[in-house]
């Protein structure tokens, strides 16, 4: 790739991402007083977040099953109300043990 499409494509970026940020605050000056609607914005963003990092748990530890047994461990630690340190320590733990335990088998 040469420096030209590179610039390209960054300026490319940057007005994408500036347009999506920039149309809804200029579209709606009105404050929004659907009751529905607003209660659909707000949890709109925490939906993307679970849909973009839910199937990266089972497809980045190295096989379904850890990833499996990673996040049963941190839900069985979250439930228990266990601080947030603690579930993704432990979580990161059960994962390279049951990676280890699988490439010994």
């Amino acid at each position: 790739m040469n420096l030209t499409n590179a610039i390209l494509q960054l300026v490319v970026m940057a007005l994408v991402t500036y347009l999506v940020r920039m149309l809804p605050m200029t579209l709606f000056t009105k404050k929004i007083t659907s009751r529905f609607l607003r209660s659909f914005l707000y949890y709109v963003p925490y939906a993307v977040l679970g849909a973009m990092t839910f199937p990266a748990i089972f497809f980045s530890a190295g096989g379904i099953i850890s990833g499996l047994v990673g996040t049963v461990v941190a839900l069985v630690l979250a439930f228990c109300r266990k601080s947030l340190l603690t579930v993704a320590v432990c979580a990161c733990a059960a994962v390279f043990v049951t990676n280890l335990l699988l490439t010994l088998l």
